[in-house]
């Protein structure tokens, strides 16, 4: 997939230092990794704002779509615009799943499940390393 935002590995690493991101950030990012759960520090995360895509500054998600899933990842029901996201299928791992990714740089945020809240029924489970808050 071609996206309107590339870098090399090198630059990614550079930029993700320079903004102080979590140490796993570029593994999950770029590399399709996972945080543990309960380890990221917006899985707990309850204020009022955006959340970005940590690699382009892409919106994502709205902070009154996040809801406790109990999965320990940040989860929302809704992205904050329609095409923010894009979703491609996920065999890894021996599991078939729906990979989320950044619109704009291919970012790996995590999946996207279907036993989400009302009124979409999904849950975007994310790492909380591939995310900036924005109050």
């Amino acid at each position: 997939m071609n996206f309107p935002v590339q870098k090399t590995d090198a630059e990614w690493r550079t930029l993700l230092a320079d903004k102080d991101a979590e140490p796993v950030a570029f593994e999950v990012t770029r590399k399709a990794a996972t945080e543990r759960p309960f380890t990221g520090k917006y899985e707990g995360h309850w204020q009022p704002g955006h959340y970005h895509c940590v690699c382009c500054d892409a919106k994502l998600f709205e902070s009154t779509t996040k809801f406790d899933s109990g999965c320990g990842w940040p989860s929302f029901w809704k992205e904050a615009v329609a095409g923010a996201i894009l979703e491609r299928r996920d065999t890894t791992h021996g599991m078939v799943r729906v990979e989320t990714l950044c619109a704009q740089c291919g970012a790996h945020l995590g999946h996207v499940f279907d036993d989400g809240p009302a009124p979409t029924g999904l849950r975007y489970c994310m790492n909380s390393a591939s995310l900036e808050f924005k109050a």
